[in-house]
């Protein structure tokens, strides 16, 4: 087998090596906080961050968040299209950029492991809050986290290649 035939196979397998610790790391992160802080407790960490339990049935800054439940189902479905369709770029998205994977990985790490609260508690858990003095930006884990990185790294990715792409021509 060719070094690019070994790199070819080994670039999807790493990209979903990444995306099951992106889930590991977020299973773990909130299980631990489960454990040590009560529903809304706020734990001070520095100025600017504390860690605080919230529970999140909507989307992203708890938009539909009062719904009436049907919002969970429907984010089940979503997460599941959107990890199958990252799995399979994953699979095909052979000989493309290291930030191109990374962030496709990043992605399908933070969907799954948000997809596993929603399937086994109903919500998501968020526990992360960044504030300065009195405003402070909704909760967030993770998963969330890793979502955004990845989503950066695709936009990085598509405009660092169409730059290469100019200067090519």
């Amino acid at each position: 087998m060719t070094h690019a035939a070994q790199r070819t196979r080994a670039a999807p397998l790493a990209g979903y090596v990444l995306a099951l610790m992106v889930v590991a790391l977020d299973q773990w992160s909130k299980v631990s906080v489960a454990n040590a802080l009560a529903y809304a407790e706020q734990q001070f960490v520095t100025p600017w961050l504390n860690l605080t339990l919230v529970y999140n049935t909507g989307a992203a800054f708890s938009f539909l968040n009062d719904a009436g439940g049907w919002q969970r189902w429907f984010f089940v479905g979503l997460a599941v299209a959107v990890s199958a369709l990252l799995v399979n770029w994953l699979r095909f998205a052979r000989g493309a950029r290291a930030f191109m994977f990374a962030g496709l990985a990043l992605i399908l790490g933070g969907a799954v492991g948000n997809l596993i609260d929603r399937l086994w508690l109903g919500h998501v858990v968020d526990f992360i809050q960044i504030h300065y003095g009195s405003w402070y930006y909704p909760a967030f884990n993770i998963a969330d986290s890793a979502i955004t990185l990845g989503a950066a790294l695709l936009i990085w990715d598509g405009i660092s290649g169409a730059a290469a792409r100019e200067a090519g021509r």
